[in-house]
């Protein structure tokens, strides 16, 4: 029988992607900022400088559609909790890249 208190525990992820078309990363991240329930009456910016911030980044872009909520779906016994996720720019000479180990 296993114990019903749930384990809380913390779960780091590196992940390495190569964006091969901003402006389509771009025009996703616009379109589910526009999409969102957000009350912008509430917020610092407004939806024109949120939409240029995005256009004018595109780690942020990618950083808003990640959706770490889903890296462990359908995986048995674990309840996604919550999280945070940001993205960087890579320099191609980075130590330590995916790319670069065996």
């Amino acid at each position: 029988m296993s114990d019903p208190t749930p384990q809380v525990l913390q779960l780091y992820c590196r992940v390495e992607v190569s964006v091969t078309d901003p402006a389509a990363l771009t025009a996703h991240a616009v379109a589910q900022l526009r999409a969102a329930d957000i009350d912008w009456s509430r917020e610092e910016d407004d939806l024109a400088s949120a939409v240029a911030e995005l256009r004018g980044d595109p780690a942020r872009a990618l950083g808003s559609v990640a959706d770490i909520s889903r890296i462990l779906d359908d995986v048995p016994g674990v309840e996604f909790r919550g999280g945070a996720c940001r993205a960087e720019i890579t320099r191609h000479d980075e130590p330590g890249r995916a790319a670069d180990r065996p």
